[in-house]
């Protein structure tokens, strides 16, 4: 692992990099009683929906086209969220590979009609894969780290990925093996 994006140069020499900043992004929305669960706070699933928004305008942004959501890693809510909230989901780019991005949320709410500052309720790690019109991978710039936290994040990104990778190997060898021993799953 590098402490450092590598050079835009090196990986895409016919698409520049880009910083970070260029393509960070805050969506906001204040939530009302159509986003409610069963139990009067706001729906998981809506937060959720919040954070793929956000997270594929930063894509987007990025890659300069169309890019589509290929998983998402360690979702996490920490405080529930509640009717007239207002709710920002503040997304960036982390780190890229050749066709692929991993992006950064937070999502952080305040009362509507309170001058508080808002609190961190949740954050969640999504990759999106750049397309093109067929549907096919397409190169991505590299993303430029510009400062210490951003910098933290690519490394971790970094981490985030090879557990994926490492993640996936195990699960298609274990499944591998049970085939040859005859399981069908």
């Amino acid at each position: 692992m590098t402490d450092q994006a590598p050079a835009a140069a090196t990986e895409s020499p016919d698409i520049p990099g880009k910083p970070t900043s260029a393509s960070r992004t805050t969506l906001s929305h204040i939530m009302t009683h159509n986003d409610t669960n069963l139990l009067g706070t706001v729906h998981g699933g809506v937060i959720m929906k919040l954070v793929d928004d956000a997270a594929g305008a930063v894509a987007g942004r990025h890659s300069g086209g169309p890019a589509v959501t290929a998983s998402m890693d360690e979702m996490a809510f920490l405080e529930p969220v509640r009717v007239g909230d207002l709710v920002h989901v503040k997304a960036q780019v982390n780190w890229t590979g050749r066709t692929s991005m991993e992006v950064g949320v937070r999502v952080l709410a305040e009362r509507w009609n309170e001058s508080a500052p808002a609190t961190q309720v949740g954050s969640a790690y999504l990759v999106f894969a750049a397309v093109d019109a067929d549907g096919k991978p397409r190169r991505v710039p590299q993303v430029i780290p510009e400062t210490e936290r951003d910098r933290r994040r690519y490394q971790e990104a970094q981490i985030r990925r090879a557990h994926r990778l490492a993640r996936r190997r195990a699960i298609m060898e274990l499944r591998e093996k049970r085939a040859a021993e005859g399981f069908e799953d």
